[in-house]
Protein backbone atom coordinates (compact mmCIF):
# COMPACT_ATOMS: atom_id res chain seq x y z
CA UNK A 1 0.00 0.00 0.00
CA UNK A 2 1.51 3.29 -1.12
CA UNK A 3 2.13 5.83 1.58
CA UNK A 4 0.80 9.32 0.97
CA UNK A 5 3.44 11.99 0.66
CA UNK A 6 3.43 14.32 3.64
CA UNK A 7 2.27 17.80 2.76
CA UNK A 8 3.72 20.89 4.30
CA UNK A 9 1.25 22.97 6.27
CA UNK A 10 1.03 26.41 4.71
CA UNK A 11 0.41 29.06 7.34
CA UNK A 12 -1.16 32.37 6.36
CA UNK A 13 1.02 35.44 6.18
CA UNK A 14 0.32 37.91 8.96
CA UNK A 15 0.97 41.61 8.56
CA UNK A 16 1.35 42.62 12.20
CA UNK A 17 0.84 46.30 11.42
CA UNK A 18 -2.52 45.42 9.90
CA UNK A 19 -3.77 43.99 13.19
CA UNK A 20 -1.75 46.38 15.35
CA UNK A 21 -4.76 48.31 16.72
CA UNK A 22 -6.40 45.11 17.91
CA UNK A 23 -3.14 43.98 19.51
CA UNK A 24 -2.77 47.31 21.32
CA UNK A 25 -6.31 47.22 22.71
CA UNK A 26 -6.28 43.54 23.66
CA UNK A 27 -2.76 43.83 25.10
CA UNK A 28 -3.78 46.72 27.35
CA UNK A 29 -6.81 44.73 28.53
CA UNK A 30 -4.64 41.69 29.32
CA UNK A 31 -2.11 43.79 31.25
CA UNK A 32 -4.93 45.32 33.30
CA UNK A 33 -6.28 41.87 34.17
CA UNK A 34 -2.80 40.65 35.12
CA UNK A 35 -2.23 43.71 37.28
CA UNK A 36 -5.56 43.17 39.01
CA UNK A 37 -4.79 39.50 39.64
CA UNK A 38 -1.41 40.33 41.19
CA UNK A 39 -2.47 43.34 43.27
CA UNK A 40 -5.99 42.89 44.56
CA UNK A 41 -6.34 46.14 46.47
CA UNK A 42 -4.72 49.53 46.59
CA UNK A 43 -5.61 53.09 45.63
CA UNK A 44 -3.09 53.10 42.79
CA UNK A 45 -4.37 49.95 41.07
CA UNK A 46 -7.23 51.71 39.32
CA UNK A 47 -5.05 54.67 38.37
CA UNK A 48 -2.47 52.32 36.86
CA UNK A 49 -5.25 50.49 35.02
CA UNK A 50 -6.58 53.79 33.71
CA UNK A 51 -3.09 54.73 32.51
CA UNK A 52 -2.76 51.37 30.71
CA UNK A 53 -6.20 51.74 29.14
CA UNK A 54 -5.51 55.24 27.84
CA UNK A 55 -2.09 54.13 26.58
CA UNK A 56 -3.58 51.18 24.71
CA UNK A 57 -6.27 53.30 23.08
CA UNK A 58 -3.80 56.01 22.07
CA UNK A 59 -1.44 53.38 20.63
CA UNK A 60 -4.33 51.92 18.62
CA UNK A 61 -5.14 55.38 17.29
CA UNK A 62 -1.53 55.99 16.25
CA UNK A 63 -1.42 52.64 14.44
CA UNK A 64 -4.68 53.45 12.66
CA UNK A 65 -3.16 56.72 11.50
CA UNK A 66 -0.19 54.80 10.15
CA UNK A 67 -2.56 52.42 8.34
CA UNK A 68 -4.42 55.36 6.79
CA UNK A 69 -1.21 56.73 5.32
CA UNK A 70 -0.24 53.33 3.91
CA UNK A 71 -3.68 52.70 2.40
CA UNK A 72 -3.78 56.18 0.92
CA UNK A 73 -0.38 55.74 -0.75
CA UNK A 74 -0.30 52.02 -1.62
CA UNK A 75 -3.89 50.82 -1.57
CA UNK A 76 -5.70 48.21 0.51
CA UNK A 77 -3.87 45.46 2.41
CA UNK A 78 -5.11 41.85 2.54
CA UNK A 79 -3.66 39.72 5.31
CA UNK A 80 -4.25 36.44 7.19
CA UNK A 81 -5.24 34.55 4.05
CA UNK A 82 -7.47 37.40 2.90
CA UNK A 83 -9.66 37.23 6.01
CA UNK A 84 -8.72 40.77 7.06
CA UNK A 85 -8.73 43.71 4.66
CA UNK A 86 -7.22 47.03 5.67
CA UNK A 87 -8.72 49.76 3.49
CA UNK A 88 -9.89 53.32 3.92
CA UNK A 89 -13.37 52.17 4.91
CA UNK A 90 -12.15 50.00 7.77
CA UNK A 91 -9.55 52.48 9.01
CA UNK A 92 -12.04 55.38 9.00
CA UNK A 93 -14.65 53.49 11.00
CA UNK A 94 -11.98 51.93 13.22
CA UNK A 95 -10.77 55.42 14.08
CA UNK A 96 -14.30 56.38 15.15
CA UNK A 97 -14.46 53.29 17.37
CA UNK A 98 -11.10 54.09 18.96
CA UNK A 99 -12.11 57.72 19.56
CA UNK A 100 -15.37 56.58 21.15
CA UNK A 101 -13.44 54.11 23.31
CA UNK A 102 -11.08 56.81 24.56
CA UNK A 103 -14.00 59.09 25.43
CA UNK A 104 -15.77 56.21 27.19
CA UNK A 105 -12.68 55.41 29.26
CA UNK A 106 -12.34 59.05 30.31
CA UNK A 107 -16.06 59.36 31.02
CA UNK A 108 -15.90 56.30 33.27
CA UNK A 109 -12.72 57.41 35.05
CA UNK A 110 -14.62 59.13 37.86
CA UNK A 111 -17.92 57.28 37.43
CA UNK A 112 -16.64 53.91 38.62
CA UNK A 113 -15.07 55.46 41.72
CA UNK A 114 -18.16 57.48 42.53
CA UNK A 115 -20.45 54.48 42.12
CA UNK A 116 -17.92 52.15 43.82
CA UNK A 117 -17.62 49.74 40.92
CA UNK A 118 -14.67 47.51 40.03
CA UNK A 119 -12.65 49.94 37.93
CA UNK A 120 -9.90 47.70 36.45
CA UNK A 121 -12.37 45.04 35.35
CA UNK A 122 -14.58 47.74 33.86
CA UNK A 123 -11.73 49.14 31.78
CA UNK A 124 -10.57 45.69 30.65
CA UNK A 125 -14.07 44.82 29.42
CA UNK A 126 -14.35 48.10 27.50
CA UNK A 127 -11.00 47.47 25.79
CA UNK A 128 -11.86 43.87 24.88
CA UNK A 129 -15.17 44.99 23.40
CA UNK A 130 -13.36 47.70 21.43
CA UNK A 131 -10.98 45.03 20.12
CA UNK A 132 -13.90 43.17 18.59
CA UNK A 133 -15.33 46.38 17.14
CA UNK A 134 -12.08 47.34 15.40
CA UNK A 135 -11.73 43.77 14.08
CA UNK A 136 -15.27 43.99 12.76
CA UNK A 137 -14.48 47.08 10.70
CA UNK A 138 -11.75 45.24 8.77
CA UNK A 139 -13.30 41.76 8.58
CA UNK A 140 -13.25 40.32 5.05
CA UNK A 141 -14.67 36.94 5.97
CA UNK A 142 -18.04 36.05 7.46
CA UNK A 143 -16.36 33.87 10.09
CA UNK A 144 -14.23 36.82 11.18
CA UNK A 145 -17.38 38.95 11.30
CA UNK A 146 -19.01 36.43 13.62
CA UNK A 147 -15.96 36.03 15.88
CA UNK A 148 -15.49 39.80 16.09
CA UNK A 149 -19.19 40.19 16.89
CA UNK A 150 -18.85 37.78 19.80
CA UNK A 151 -15.68 39.47 21.06
CA UNK A 152 -17.44 42.83 21.14
CA UNK A 153 -20.74 41.48 22.50
CA UNK A 154 -19.70 39.29 25.44
CA UNK A 155 -17.96 42.11 27.37
CA UNK A 156 -20.98 44.34 26.71
CA UNK A 157 -23.29 41.76 28.30
CA UNK A 158 -21.21 42.00 31.47
CA UNK A 159 -20.88 45.79 31.30
CA UNK A 160 -24.64 46.25 30.98
CA UNK A 161 -25.10 44.35 34.27
CA UNK A 162 -21.98 45.78 35.90
CA UNK A 163 -23.78 47.74 38.63
CA UNK A 164 -24.93 44.75 40.65
CA UNK A 165 -26.64 46.93 43.27
CA UNK A 166 -29.22 48.14 40.77
CA UNK A 167 -31.89 45.72 39.65
CA UNK A 168 -32.34 47.64 36.40
CA UNK A 169 -28.69 47.04 35.50
CA UNK A 170 -28.97 43.31 36.15
CA UNK A 171 -32.15 43.18 34.09
CA UNK A 172 -30.45 45.05 31.24
CA UNK A 173 -27.56 42.57 31.21
CA UNK A 174 -29.85 39.55 31.15
CA UNK A 175 -32.05 40.95 28.38
CA UNK A 176 -29.06 41.94 26.30
CA UNK A 177 -27.43 38.55 26.78
CA UNK A 178 -30.50 36.47 25.91
CA UNK A 179 -31.50 38.49 22.85
CA UNK A 180 -27.89 38.97 21.78
CA UNK A 181 -27.20 35.24 21.92
CA UNK A 182 -30.34 34.62 19.89
CA UNK A 183 -29.29 37.14 17.23
CA UNK A 184 -25.78 35.63 17.09
CA UNK A 185 -27.29 32.21 16.46
CA UNK A 186 -29.39 33.65 13.63
CA UNK A 187 -26.31 35.30 12.13
CA UNK A 188 -24.32 32.06 12.32
CA UNK A 189 -27.13 30.12 10.65
CA UNK A 190 -27.23 32.73 7.90
CA UNK A 191 -23.46 32.39 7.40
CA UNK A 192 -23.89 28.62 7.11
CA UNK A 193 -26.54 29.03 4.42
CA UNK A 194 -24.40 31.49 2.47
CA UNK A 195 -21.49 29.06 2.66
CA UNK A 196 -23.73 26.24 1.48
CA UNK A 197 -24.82 28.27 -1.54
CA UNK A 198 -21.43 29.69 -2.54
CA UNK A 199 -18.84 27.34 -1.05
CA UNK A 200 -16.92 30.13 0.69
CA UNK A 201 -17.20 32.52 3.61
CA UNK A 202 -14.81 35.10 2.15
CA UNK A 203 -16.68 38.33 1.46
CA UNK A 204 -14.73 39.05 -1.72
CA UNK A 205 -14.85 35.34 -2.58
CA UNK A 206 -18.64 35.37 -2.41
CA UNK A 207 -18.73 38.37 -4.74
CA UNK A 208 -16.42 36.63 -7.23
CA UNK A 209 -18.49 33.44 -7.12
CA UNK A 210 -21.79 35.23 -7.70
CA UNK A 211 -20.29 37.30 -10.53
CA UNK A 212 -19.04 34.18 -12.32
CA UNK A 213 -21.96 31.82 -11.65
CA UNK A 214 -25.72 31.90 -11.96
CA UNK A 215 -27.55 29.99 -9.25
CA UNK A 216 -30.51 27.96 -10.47
CA UNK A 217 -31.89 27.74 -6.94
CA UNK A 218 -31.45 31.04 -5.12
CA UNK A 219 -33.61 30.28 -2.09
CA UNK A 220 -30.74 29.14 0.13
CA UNK A 221 -28.62 32.19 -0.67
CA UNK A 222 -31.49 34.65 -0.21
CA UNK A 223 -32.42 33.04 3.10
CA UNK A 224 -28.78 33.20 4.13
CA UNK A 225 -28.28 36.89 3.63
CA UNK A 226 -31.73 37.59 5.10
CA UNK A 227 -30.59 35.92 8.32
CA UNK A 228 -27.27 37.78 8.17
CA UNK A 229 -29.25 41.01 7.89
CA UNK A 230 -31.31 40.06 10.94
CA UNK A 231 -28.21 39.30 12.99
CA UNK A 232 -26.48 42.55 12.09
CA UNK A 233 -29.72 44.52 12.32
CA UNK A 234 -29.85 43.63 16.00
CA UNK A 235 -26.48 45.29 16.60
CA UNK A 236 -27.42 48.53 14.85
CA UNK A 237 -30.80 48.58 16.65
CA UNK A 238 -32.84 48.92 13.46
CA UNK A 239 -36.60 48.35 13.60
CA UNK A 240 -37.94 45.66 14.03
CA UNK A 241 -34.79 44.32 15.75
CA UNK A 242 -34.74 47.14 18.28
CA UNK A 243 -36.88 45.83 21.14
CA UNK A 244 -33.91 45.39 23.48
CA UNK A 245 -32.60 48.92 23.03
CA UNK A 246 -34.75 51.08 25.38
CA UNK A 247 -34.55 48.71 28.35
CA UNK A 248 -30.83 48.00 27.99
CA UNK A 249 -29.90 51.64 27.42
CA UNK A 250 -31.98 52.69 30.42
CA UNK A 251 -30.68 50.04 32.83
CA UNK A 252 -27.00 49.93 31.90
CA UNK A 253 -24.51 52.30 33.55
CA UNK A 254 -24.65 55.54 31.57
CA UNK A 255 -21.02 55.44 30.30
CA UNK A 256 -21.74 51.92 29.01
CA UNK A 257 -24.87 53.23 27.30
CA UNK A 258 -22.77 55.92 25.63
CA UNK A 259 -20.33 53.27 24.43
CA UNK A 260 -23.03 50.94 23.13
CA UNK A 261 -24.98 53.66 21.35
CA UNK A 262 -21.92 54.98 19.51
CA UNK A 263 -19.11 52.47 18.99
CA UNK A 264 -21.31 49.38 18.73
CA UNK A 265 -23.48 51.01 16.08
CA UNK A 266 -20.37 51.99 14.10
CA UNK A 267 -19.06 48.41 14.17
CA UNK A 268 -22.44 46.99 13.21
CA UNK A 269 -22.81 49.30 10.23
CA UNK A 270 -19.22 48.55 9.19
CA UNK A 271 -20.05 44.86 8.88
CA UNK A 272 -23.45 45.51 7.30
CA UNK A 273 -22.09 47.84 4.62
CA UNK A 274 -19.10 45.65 3.80
CA UNK A 275 -21.06 42.40 3.61
CA UNK A 276 -23.89 43.67 1.43
CA UNK A 277 -22.02 46.16 -0.73
CA UNK A 278 -19.05 43.86 -1.38
CA UNK A 279 -20.43 40.32 -1.14
CA UNK A 280 -23.90 40.72 -2.66
CA UNK A 281 -23.76 43.53 -5.24
CA UNK A 282 -25.36 41.32 -7.89
CA UNK A 283 -28.45 40.95 -5.69
CA UNK A 284 -28.97 44.65 -4.98
CA UNK A 285 -32.45 44.56 -6.48
CA UNK A 286 -33.41 41.94 -3.89
CA UNK A 287 -32.05 43.55 -0.72
CA UNK A 288 -32.38 47.27 -1.56
CA UNK A 289 -36.15 47.36 -0.82
CA UNK A 290 -35.50 45.61 2.50
CA UNK A 291 -32.90 48.20 3.51
CA UNK A 292 -35.27 51.00 2.49
CA UNK A 293 -38.08 49.45 4.54
CA UNK A 294 -35.82 49.14 7.59
CA UNK A 295 -34.85 52.79 7.16
CA UNK A 296 -38.47 53.96 7.05
CA UNK A 297 -39.49 51.82 10.03
CA UNK A 298 -36.53 52.97 12.10
CA UNK A 299 -37.18 56.64 11.30
CA UNK A 300 -40.89 56.46 12.09
CA UNK A 301 -40.81 54.20 15.15
CA UNK A 302 -37.75 55.82 16.68
CA UNK A 303 -39.03 59.38 16.28
CA UNK A 304 -42.63 58.74 17.32
CA UNK A 305 -41.78 56.52 20.30
CA UNK A 306 -39.28 59.06 21.63
CA UNK A 307 -42.00 61.71 21.84
CA UNK A 308 -43.90 59.90 24.63
CA UNK A 309 -40.88 59.04 26.81
CA UNK A 310 -40.45 60.63 30.23
CA UNK A 311 -37.09 58.99 30.94
CA UNK A 312 -34.21 60.81 29.25
CA UNK A 313 -32.15 57.67 28.61
CA UNK A 314 -35.12 55.91 27.01
CA UNK A 315 -35.75 59.00 24.91
CA UNK A 316 -32.14 58.96 23.71
CA UNK A 317 -32.44 55.22 23.08
CA UNK A 318 -35.35 55.72 20.69
CA UNK A 319 -33.47 58.66 19.22
CA UNK A 320 -30.56 56.32 18.43
CA UNK A 321 -33.00 54.05 16.61
CA UNK A 322 -34.10 56.99 14.47
CA UNK A 323 -30.46 57.86 13.78
CA UNK A 324 -29.94 54.30 12.56
CA UNK A 325 -32.73 55.03 10.11
CA UNK A 326 -30.90 58.06 8.72
CA UNK A 327 -27.75 55.99 8.23
CA UNK A 328 -29.82 53.31 6.50
CA UNK A 329 -31.14 55.99 4.13
CA UNK A 330 -27.54 56.62 3.09
CA UNK A 331 -27.02 52.87 2.78
CA UNK A 332 -30.10 52.56 0.55
CA UNK A 333 -28.84 55.43 -1.61
CA UNK A 334 -25.48 53.65 -1.90
CA UNK A 335 -27.17 50.56 -3.34
CA UNK A 336 -28.30 52.18 -6.61
CA UNK A 337 -26.69 51.33 -9.92
CA UNK A 338 -25.39 54.85 -10.57
CA UNK A 339 -21.76 54.85 -9.45
CA UNK A 340 -21.62 58.53 -8.46
CA UNK A 341 -24.88 58.35 -6.51
CA UNK A 342 -23.75 55.16 -4.79
CA UNK A 343 -20.47 56.77 -3.74
CA UNK A 344 -22.42 59.78 -2.43
CA UNK A 345 -24.63 57.45 -0.37
CA UNK A 346 -21.66 55.65 1.17
CA UNK A 347 -19.97 58.96 1.93
CA UNK A 348 -23.14 60.25 3.62
CA UNK A 349 -23.50 57.09 5.75
CA UNK A 350 -19.86 57.21 6.89
CA UNK A 351 -20.02 60.93 7.63
CA UNK A 352 -23.24 60.49 9.62
CA UNK A 353 -21.62 57.76 11.74
CA UNK A 354 -18.74 60.12 12.54
CA UNK A 355 -20.99 62.98 13.63
CA UNK A 356 -23.45 60.72 15.43
CA UNK A 357 -20.76 59.18 17.64
CA UNK A 358 -19.65 62.52 19.09
CA UNK A 359 -23.17 63.96 19.44
CA UNK A 360 -24.36 60.88 21.30
CA UNK A 361 -21.39 60.51 23.64
CA UNK A 362 -21.61 64.21 24.49
CA UNK A 363 -25.30 63.95 25.36
CA UNK A 364 -24.80 60.88 27.54
CA UNK A 365 -21.84 62.56 29.24
CA UNK A 366 -24.18 65.30 30.44
CA UNK A 367 -26.69 62.67 31.54
CA UNK A 368 -23.92 60.99 33.55
CA UNK A 369 -23.24 64.20 35.46
CA UNK A 370 -26.89 65.08 36.05
CA UNK A 371 -27.63 61.57 37.36
CA UNK A 372 -25.11 61.92 40.21
CA UNK A 373 -27.83 62.98 42.64
CA UNK A 374 -29.64 59.68 42.17
CA UNK A 375 -26.53 57.54 41.66
CA UNK A 376 -27.55 56.80 38.05
CA UNK A 377 -30.78 55.16 39.21
CA UNK A 378 -33.32 57.51 37.60
CA UNK A 379 -33.27 59.90 34.66
CA UNK A 380 -36.70 61.53 34.75
CA UNK A 381 -37.46 64.71 32.85
CA UNK A 382 -38.17 66.35 36.21
CA UNK A 383 -34.51 65.93 37.14
CA UNK A 384 -33.68 68.35 34.31
CA UNK A 385 -36.27 70.92 35.32
CA UNK A 386 -34.47 74.21 35.83
CA UNK A 387 -31.07 72.70 35.07
CA UNK A 388 -30.04 75.99 33.48
CA UNK A 389 -30.30 77.60 36.93
CA UNK A 390 -28.39 74.90 38.81
CA UNK A 391 -25.84 73.99 36.14
CA UNK A 392 -25.92 76.54 33.30
CA UNK A 393 -22.88 75.14 31.49
CA UNK A 394 -24.21 71.58 31.55
CA UNK A 395 -27.63 72.77 30.39
CA UNK A 396 -26.05 74.70 27.55
CA UNK A 397 -23.96 71.74 26.45
CA UNK A 398 -26.89 69.33 26.56
CA UNK A 399 -29.03 71.79 24.61
CA UNK A 400 -26.28 72.06 22.02
CA UNK A 401 -26.00 68.28 21.62
CA UNK A 402 -29.78 67.89 21.41
CA UNK A 403 -30.11 70.65 18.82
CA UNK A 404 -27.28 69.06 16.85
CA UNK A 405 -29.15 65.76 16.83
CA UNK A 406 -32.25 67.63 15.71
CA UNK A 407 -30.27 69.00 12.76
CA UNK A 408 -30.07 72.69 13.63
CA UNK A 409 -27.73 74.66 11.29
CA UNK A 410 -24.11 75.33 12.31
CA UNK A 411 -23.91 71.91 13.97
CA UNK A 412 -22.51 68.64 12.70
CA UNK A 413 -25.96 67.07 12.86
CA UNK A 414 -27.29 69.52 10.29
CA UNK A 415 -24.51 68.74 7.81
CA UNK A 416 -24.92 64.99 8.39
CA UNK A 417 -28.66 65.06 7.73
CA UNK A 418 -28.16 67.31 4.72
CA UNK A 419 -25.66 64.85 3.24
CA UNK A 420 -28.02 61.91 3.76
CA UNK A 421 -30.99 63.71 2.20
CA UNK A 422 -28.87 64.93 -0.73
CA UNK A 423 -27.61 61.38 -1.33
CA UNK A 424 -31.18 60.04 -1.31
CA UNK A 425 -32.32 62.69 -3.80
CA UNK A 426 -29.33 62.07 -6.08
CA UNK A 427 -30.13 58.34 -6.01
CA UNK A 428 -33.79 59.15 -6.84
CA UNK A 429 -34.92 57.75 -3.49
CA UNK A 430 -37.37 60.61 -3.04
CA UNK A 431 -39.70 58.76 -0.68
CA UNK A 432 -36.84 58.07 1.73
CA UNK A 433 -35.82 61.73 1.68
CA UNK A 434 -39.38 62.87 2.42
CA UNK A 435 -39.80 60.39 5.28
CA UNK A 436 -36.44 61.48 6.68
CA UNK A 437 -37.42 65.15 6.65
CA UNK A 438 -40.76 64.42 8.34
CA UNK A 439 -39.03 62.27 10.96
CA UNK A 440 -36.61 65.11 11.65
CA UNK A 441 -39.56 67.44 12.25
CA UNK A 442 -41.09 65.00 14.73
CA UNK A 443 -37.74 64.46 16.45
CA UNK A 444 -37.28 68.20 16.88
CA UNK A 445 -40.28 68.17 19.22
CA UNK A 446 -38.81 65.88 21.87
CA UNK A 447 -35.37 67.45 21.63
CA UNK A 448 -36.77 70.96 22.07
CA UNK A 449 -39.10 69.75 24.84
CA UNK A 450 -36.10 68.78 26.96
CA UNK A 451 -34.41 72.10 26.17
CA UNK A 452 -37.55 73.95 27.33
CA UNK A 453 -37.65 71.88 30.53
CA UNK A 454 -34.06 72.88 31.30
CA UNK A 455 -34.34 76.58 30.49
CA UNK A 456 -37.98 77.57 30.99
CA UNK A 457 -38.87 75.68 34.17
CA UNK A 458 -38.10 76.33 37.81
CA UNK A 459 -35.85 73.78 39.54
CA UNK A 460 -37.53 71.46 42.01
CA UNK A 461 -36.08 71.05 45.51
CA UNK A 462 -33.92 67.96 45.84
CA UNK A 463 -35.26 66.71 49.15
CA UNK A 464 -33.59 63.65 50.58
CA UNK A 465 -31.01 63.60 47.81
CA UNK A 466 -27.27 63.85 48.07
CA UNK A 467 -26.12 67.41 47.60
CA UNK A 468 -23.84 67.92 44.61
CA UNK A 469 -21.66 71.02 44.33
CA UNK A 470 -22.48 73.27 41.42
CA UNK A 471 -20.42 72.54 38.31
CA UNK A 472 -18.57 69.70 40.06
CA UNK A 473 -17.52 68.05 36.81
CA UNK A 474 -14.56 65.69 36.96
CA UNK A 475 -11.59 66.42 34.64
CA UNK A 476 -12.18 63.32 32.51
CA UNK A 477 -15.85 64.13 32.02
CA UNK A 478 -15.00 67.76 31.30
CA UNK A 479 -12.55 66.69 28.60
CA UNK A 480 -15.21 64.46 27.02
CA UNK A 481 -17.78 67.26 27.02
CA UNK A 482 -15.35 69.80 25.57
CA UNK A 483 -14.10 67.41 22.88
CA UNK A 484 -17.55 66.31 21.74
CA UNK A 485 -18.85 69.89 21.68
CA UNK A 486 -15.82 71.19 19.80
CA UNK A 487 -15.89 68.46 17.15
CA UNK A 488 -19.66 68.75 16.66
CA UNK A 489 -19.33 72.52 16.23
CA UNK A 490 -16.28 72.40 13.96
CA UNK A 491 -17.92 69.82 11.69
CA UNK A 492 -20.99 72.05 11.49
CA UNK A 493 -18.99 75.13 10.51
CA UNK A 494 -16.10 73.62 8.52
CA UNK A 495 -17.25 70.19 7.30
CA UNK A 496 -15.00 70.05 4.22
CA UNK A 497 -12.06 68.18 5.74
CA UNK A 498 -14.27 65.58 7.41
CA UNK A 499 -16.29 65.07 4.23
CA UNK A 500 -13.02 64.59 2.37
CA UNK A 501 -11.97 61.81 4.76
CA UNK A 502 -15.38 60.15 4.44
CA UNK A 503 -15.14 60.37 0.64
CA UNK A 504 -11.70 58.75 0.66
CA UNK A 505 -13.06 55.93 2.82
CA UNK A 506 -15.77 54.79 0.40
CA UNK A 507 -15.46 51.55 -1.52
CA UNK A 508 -16.06 53.11 -4.90
CA UNK A 509 -13.24 55.65 -5.09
Amino acid sequence: MAQADPQELVTPTVDWLAIGPEIALAGAAIFIVLLRSIVRRGPWVYRASLFLAIGGVVAAGVLLGRQWNIVRDDGAIDTIAGMVRIDGFGVFLGAIVVAATLLTVLLASAYVERERLEGPEYLALVLMSATGMVAMTTANDLIVVFVALEVLSIPLYVLAAFDRRRLASQEAGIKYFVLGAFSSAILLYGIALVYGATGTTSITGIADFLAANTLLEQGVLLAGFALVLVGLGFKIAAVPFHMWTPDVYQGAPTPVTAFMSSATKVAGFAALLRVFEVAFPTYREDWRPVIAALAVLSLVVGSVAAVVQTDVKRMLAYSSIAHAGYILVGFAAASVGNRDAAARGQEAALFYLLVYAFMTIGAFAVVTVVARRRHDARHDLDDYRGLAVREPILAGLLAFFLLAQAGVPLTGGFVAKLQVFAAAVEARQYALAIVGVLAAVVAAFFYIRLVVVMFASEPEPAEGEEAVPRAAVEPGTGFVLATCAAITLVIGILPGTFLHFARDATFLL
